[in-house]
């Protein structure tokens, strides 16, 4: 499975705007294999965690009620650009994945 997180930050007007897209399959552990009809097992992230320059800013407990491949998008108050953001995940099976980006002045 692909570990990656395309992320970005961008600055205006004193407010970092991050937005990210995680590669992540997120299996709610209701499907069926068409071919075998066994149920797919769960497989979610559970966990994701923002930091600006290591310090957390975002702290979030999800569920499998999240889409394929999630799309997050928030603003942080205040920031500078070449500042870093860091988003790390963590799944039901203990992977994990991060993505970092250097916020940009817009």
């Amino acid at each position: 499975m692909s570990k990656k997180v395309k992320i970005r930050a961008t600055l205006k007007d004193g407010i970092t705007t991050v937005k990210a897209i995680i590669s992540h399959p997120m299996e709610t552990g209701s499907r069926k294999n068409k071919e075998t009809g066994e149920i797919i097992p769960a497989h979610f992230i559970q966990a994701v965690e923002v930091t600006l320059n290591e310090e957390v800013v975002m702290d979030t407990h999800w569920g499998t009620g999240i889409s394929k491949n999630p799309y997050l998008s928030f603003q942080i108050k205040g920031g500078a650009a070449g500042d870093s953001v860091v988003l790390t995940w963590t799944d039901n099976l203990g992977e994990t994945g991060s993505g970092e980006a250097i916020v940009k002045a817009k």
